[in-house]
């Protein structure tokens, strides 16, 4: 689930049961978990003394934190990693989860956009946490359509169609008034030449499929235009995915004792803000089905330790995109994680 187990080994049969224990009720109450508490709550079959003597030796391998004002204790990120990799069981989601995800994502259009919007939101709500969705690269998404829109006297607006409902414009610099003559000739062109291929094939061969076209003298002009910049117009296409969807509002974290100085929630709302940071950090986790969890200093960014992040990724045809949440560290990551994996199945389906 991101990482290999490395840690599940060094822990003994009770060891794995108090830290399940502690992990368990941090994530249901956020106050440091005792050891009287973990005797009456989960009936574990040893003493109250005997748990604190193994919580003590947790703590001493990293897996516990003491803080200094309680009795009790926490897990820290190695804990939650190793809950994560092998002590974790999730459950299949329940049908009325399933329902309402389902009613949700499938309630608006069927463009790319309007799917990713509907299940970021729809997944943020169902886990309290930050949903989040990437749009895919489209490198190899197929080029359906082009359109050609005047937009002033030297700026066009090229409008790409591609394949999954996706849509992308990039305005193109003219050197003055095109004829619509012309405008519809290169359009004409432009369909016949590159419909069909996939954006990196158009970008890799745009000038030597635009040679030789028999049109009048302005339509030959705008064609060279497309000849001399469509590599890097197309690979800004290409390469760029589609923006970065954040619609589980933050706000529904506000009531997290882990944000209730506000500096926290502050962070989380400044990386949201910040576009392409995001972008970055989600598209880095894509390439490989099943879910993955960075927890903590695992991101190895300091802005990002007090937070989790759980994606999934999704499939539309040959191209692919992250789904998932971002929230604490002290997360139900079995509830957290069986909705981001039906949620990225089910952004596939609508997709395919």
């Amino acid at each position: 689930m991101g990482r290999d187990m490395v840690h599940g080994g060094e822990l003994s049969e009770r060891e794995r049961q108090v830290l399940e224990a502690v992990i368990h009720s941090y994530v249901a109450t956020a106050e440091p978990a005792g050891s009287r508490t973990l005797s009456r709550r989960f009936g574990l079959g040893i003493s109250p003394a005997t748990i604190r003597n193994t919580m003590s030796d947790l703590e001493e391998k990293g897996f516990l934190f003491h803080p200094h004002t309680s009795a009790g204790r926490i897990p820290t990120d190695k804990a939650y990693r190793t809950y994560v990799d092998s002590l974790i069981r999730v459950d299949p989601l329940s049908g009325e989860d399933r329902r309402r995800l389902e009613a949700d994502i499938q309630g608006g259009g069927s463009a790319i956009e309007t799917i990713l919007r509907r299940a970021a939101q729809s997944l943020g709500v169902l886990t309290q946490e930050l949903g989040v969705a990437l749009g895919p690269r489209l490198d190899r998404a197929t080029l359906r359509q082009v359109e050609l829109v005047r937009v002033s006297s030297d700026r066009l607006l090229m409008v790409l169609s591609l394949s999954g409902g996706a849509v992308r414009t990039i305005f193109v610099e003219v050197p003055g008034i095109i004829a619509d003559e012309a405008l519809i000739g290169v359009t004409i062109v432009l369909n016949e030449r590159l419909a069909g291929l996939t954006l990196d094939q158009v970008r890799t061969s745009l000038a030597s499929r635009l040679r030789d076209v028999a049109t009048t003298p302005e339509a030959a002009e705008l064609l060279n235009i497309f000849v001399q910049e469509g590599e890097q117009v197309f690979g800004r296409a290409a390469t760029d995915p589609l923006d970065t969807v954040v619609l589980g509002q933050p706000s529904l974290l506000a009531d997290k004792p882990e944000f209730a100085s506000g500096e926290r929630l502050r962070q989380l709302i400044e990386l949201t803000e910040t576009r392409q940071q995001l972008g970055t950090l989600l598209g880095a986790r894509s390439g490989g089905p099943g879910i993955s969890i960075t927890i903590g200093n695992e991101h190895g960014d300091p802005r990002l330790e007090p937070f989790t992040v759980v994606t999934a990724e999704y499939q539309v045809g040959s191209l692919s995109g992250v789904i998932g949440v971002i929230g604490p560290t002290r997360m139900p990551y079995d509830k957290v994680i069986a909705l981001v994996e039906h949620t990225s199945r089910l952004v596939s389906d609508l997709l395919c």
